[in-house]
């Protein structure tokens, strides 16, 4: 026997969060990916101009952004990113894990600093505290 839906059951279900992550290098997306999809409906971006452009096309609830991509560096795309949204989470997830890299990424306007490799138990964390 199966339960009837009923009117209720459609409200207990919270719309799917919106994540961006913006990463060049197909295996760490691949890893993100694994990690949280089944959470967040997942957004990829190669680059710091595709990460503005799918920024503005999709509107995420919050973006993990690598540092060293082509075209446009994770840092630049946070500054412009920050010029349009000042509150969204932007989780900068890098191998850099000097305490200048950190200081920087903080001046450029990033919420958050994840070192690879990446720990899924930290990412996820981040994330729910951000988008809780």
């Amino acid at each position: 026997m199966t339960r009837r839906k009923t009117p209720m059951d459609s409200h207990n279900t919270l719309p799917i969060k919106k994540l961006l992550v913006a990463e060049d290098n197909e295996s760490n997306f691949l890893l993100v990916m694994a990690i949280l999809k089944k959470e967040y409906q997942i957004i990829h971006a190669v680059d710091g101009v595709e990460t503005l452009q799918k920024y503005r096309q999709y509107s995420p609830d919050a973006i993990l952004m690598d540092l060293k991509m082509p075209n446009m560096d994770g840092l630049e795309a946070t500054r412009e990113i920050r010029k349009l949204n000042t509150y969204i989470p932007i989780i900068i997830v890098s191998a850099f894990a000097f305490d200048s890299d950190k200081q920087e990424a903080n001046e450029a306007g990033c919420t958050d600093y994840l070192t690879k490799p990446i720990d899924s138990r930290l990412l996820k964390e981040t994330l729910k505290k951000y988008l809780s």
